[in-house]
């Protein structure tokens, strides 16, 4: 049965909640401004939480006050008086309020004098209040008009008010006309009226008492209604461990549900084309890809399908483990997907595992290797002749790996016996279309997750519980590094510099990456879209104190983002590259267009490549040195990360510049300098989360909804998943359909409703 706030509860919980689906009372009016702040029924309500807690016997700092804001502030009344208006004779209250140093002028309009002497008699000279309403300016003082007020002592009898004066004041997030004051009362009503029984607790009374923690009405009642800082803080804590617990329970739930599918056993075989690829390895593996290659190993061999990420730093070396991960089931009859979200990625792994499988990768061929496979490549943009082969060798099962785009996806593509999914850099695919691959093989397949930017553990454990991880902290031996400099733009000198250096690369044979954020320069940025942008992860519209300065004293607007169509044609005549031939990529390029520009920049006959940020993941040119990367402050942090990552990658030292207009102090700022400080990206994933918003962490849709996550903070509550996701785990594993804890279930759908569970799937 489903309520109005779209939660649905089985009959056996309903009869429960029928308070809680119950809409907020007030005129039509006022449930409007509550629907601004999405409320719409009284659970709604109770997890509309304050997000902040006033003392009553502290007053608030009034020079702190904005103009325009909605404000709640603690002060004492100095002294009130009624004045009349001079044309209509109509009596107002003039009152000022003080926080022991400065004053604020209150004003109340009244249609007649009793009235206003109601407020004279309550806004006596010491009187402690809370006031709330919207900051403006008058007779260039600042005014609180019409205010929403409540004095400490005087609201309710004499002997609750004794009791209650001294209680944290729950400051709740308002909007015009519905003050915090009115919030709270609303709040405190309704909770008045529910009992235990009221309120569904998802979290069973088996973890609660072993966790020693107390219901969801109490944690709401301590919240809500605090008698000291130790209750709110409690309650807090109550209703954290319950966001973290209701998405483990449904990680878990998927992890149990994958457990029980079968798969086919894909044992490792001796003699085979892993075997023969080990030995023809021209380097070492690190320590790391040993240890993930024994976890994926052990995982294909059970009956089981395998559900694991692999994550590592930039260079690490993924891509041997997961073909290490298609040999061995290669070897065991199967065969292997790999879908890569671009066209220019699809080839370039490709190309990577036909160089390093050699003739392993001829299989039936001339020349071939007796024990060899094939590879296939299937995007959208190839030929009608080519399509079909490649079709023809995967339905077969001539290619034991078959690489491809979303076409992939598509009906006519039909596997002999797909054993193995590898989903390269997960958060660019949907779970539907995960499935739709999987769903091609006779039995669930195993699938391995890649994912090239490093995440902390905490972020894992929550956005990709249902599988186990990997991970890889290590590039290869024989890289040499990347160094990183932060280039001001509109320092003419350093951006001299900037275009010599790239010329003296090329001069030693190197190569050098131009990265822009935009295809064209028609577009000032502000609305460009993933079309204009190709997909660039781009932070436009980020607010900064230095910013807003610079606007207020009317400077000159920044200027539009660099396009790659003009920077490739400034630099093919500029004379600080004169002689350098200067190559164009982007995402508007056909296939083949795309695959000649990475062949031209590789072999050198264009050694300077000016590209958006498709060449961000997978492509592997070991000659490139320079990545120069404009406008670099409206890219995310990992998105940097990635673009630097793609030099460095040979045995000659890469040089990474930012070129940016950074102010100092500015978060933009702060992202670059801490990318030039470390080439670690699991340090800089921590920071990237930090100069965040949280909401950011599980998508837009965690932010500003019942149901997102309120007070469960990933990147520092570590301790709290820990224990949320074993407390899930044992609970699920006893109850895999969760039948005898419908509360929970109900709190899974909310909390993954409005596209929660498609991000899920994606992260």
């Amino acid at each position: 049965m489903a309520g109005r706030d779209g939660l649905t509860y089985p009959d056996s919980v309903h009869t429960h909640v029928d308070g809680l689906h119950r809409r907020v009372e007030g005129k039509p009016a006022e449930q409007k401004k509550y629907a601004t702040l999405g409320i719409e029924t009284v659970g709604d309500l109770l997890a509309h939480y304050p997000w902040r807690y006033a003392d009553s016997r502290e007053v608030t700092d009034i020079a702190s006050l904005a103009v325009g804001r909605n404000v709640s502030l603690v002060a004492q009344v100095r002294g009130a008086e009624i004045k009349l208006a001079q044309r209509t004779g109509k009596p107002r209250v003039e009152a000022k309020v003080t926080d022991g140093t400065r004053t604020l002028d209150l004003v109340i309009f009244m249609p007649h004098r009793t009235m206003a002497e109601f407020h004279l008699k309550r806004l006596v000279p010491g009187a402690l209040g809370l006031f709330s309403g919207q900051i403006n300016v008058f007779n260039g003082r600042l005014q609180l008009a019409n205010p929403t007020y409540a004095i400490f002592g005087h609201e309710v009898d004499e002997a609750v008010a004794l009791e209650e004066a001294e209680w944290p004041i729950p400051i709740y997030p308002a909007t015009a006309g519905l003050e915090s004051d009115k919030i709270r009362k609303a709040v405190r009503k309704e909770l008045d009226r529910l009992t235990e029984s009221d309120v569904p607790d998802p979290v069973p009374g088996t973890v609660r008492a072993e966790r020693h923690l107390a219901s969801r009405w109490s944690a709401l009642r301590g919240v809500h209604v605090p008698q000291t800082e130790e209750d709110w803080r409690k309650g807090q804590a109550r209703l954290r461990y319950e966001e973290a617990f209701v998405l483990q329970a449904e990680l878990a739930r998927r992890r149990a549900h994958a457990q029980r599918e079968e798969s086919t056993a894909r044992p490792a075989r001796s003699g085979g084309l892993l075997d023969a690829f080990d030995a023809r390895l021209p380097f070492t593996l690190t320590d790391g890809q040993v240890v993930a290659g024994d976890q994926i190993a052990a995982d294909l061999a059970r009956p089981h399908p395998m559900q694991r990420l692999l994550q590592g730093e930039v260079g690490s070396g993924k891509t041997v483990v997961a073909l290490r991960a298609m040999l061995q089931v290669v070897d065991a009859g199967g065969q292997a997907a790999m879908l890569a979200p671009t066209s220019v990625l699809a080839a370039q792994h490709v190309r990577t595992l036909r160089a390093l499988l050699g003739d392993l990768a001829e299989g039936g061929l001339l020349g071939g290797s007796e024990i060899g496979t094939r590879v296939a490549l299937l995007t959208g943009a190839q030929n009608a002749a080519e399509r079909r082969s490649n079709l023809l060798e995967a339905a077969s099962g001539q290619a034991g790996i078959v690489v491809g785009t979303h076409a992939l996806l598509s009906d006519p593509v039909q596997f002999a016996d797909l054993g193995l999914v590898v989903i390269d850099e997960q958060h660019k695919f949907g779970v539907e279309q995960r499935g739709r691959l999987q769903a091609k093989a006779a039995n669930a397949p195993h699938l391995l997750v890649t994912t090239a930017t490093p995440i902390p553990r905490t972020v894992a454990m929550t956005v990709f519980g249902e599988l186990e991880i990997s991970e890889l902290r290590h590039v290869p031996a024989g890289r040499s590094g990347v160094t990183t400099h932060v280039v001001p733009a509109d320092n003419r000198p350093w951006m001299d510099r900037t275009w010599a250096r790239v010329r003296e690369e090329v001069e030693r044979g190197g190569r050098a990456f131009v990265v822009c954020a935009r295809i064209d320069s028609d577009d000032d940025g502000a609305d460009a879209g993933p079309r204009e942008t190709d997909g660039a992860d781009l932070i436009l519209d980020e607010p900064t104190t230095v910013g807003e300065a610079q606007a207020a004293e009317g400077r000159a607007p920044k200027r539009p983002l660099r396009a790659v169509l003009e920077v490739v044609e400034t630099l093919r005549h500029d004379a600080r590259l004169d002689g350098v031939e200067v190559g164009l990529l982007h995402g508007r390029m056909t296939s083949e267009e795309k695959d000649r520009a990475i062949a031209d920049f590789s072999s050198g006959r264009t050694p300077v490549l000016v590209s958006t940020t498709v060449i961000e993941v997978g492509v592997d040119v070991p000659a490139a040195t320079v990545m120069v990367i404009l406008d670099a402050h409206v890219f995310g942090l990992s998105q940097l990360h990635q673009l630097r990552g793609r030099v460095g990658r040979g045995s000659a030292p890469g040089l990474c510049l930012l070129v940016a207009d950074a102010p100092e102090g500015t978060v933009a700022a702060q992202r670059l300098g801490a990318l030039a400080a470390t080439t670690d990206g699991f340090e800089l994933a921590r920071v990237d989360l930090e100069l965040r918003k949280e909401g950011d962490v599980l998508g837009s849709a965690q932010s500003g909804r019942r149901g997102a996550l309120r007070f469960l903070r990933i990147v520092s509550d570590g301790a709290v998943i820990d224990r949320a996701r074993d407390d899930a785990r044992a609970v699920v594993d006893a109850d895999p359909e969760l039948a005898a804890w419908p509360a929970l279930r109900a709190a899974i759908d909310l909390q993954l409703a409005d596209g929660r569970e498609d991000f899920l799937g994606q992260s």
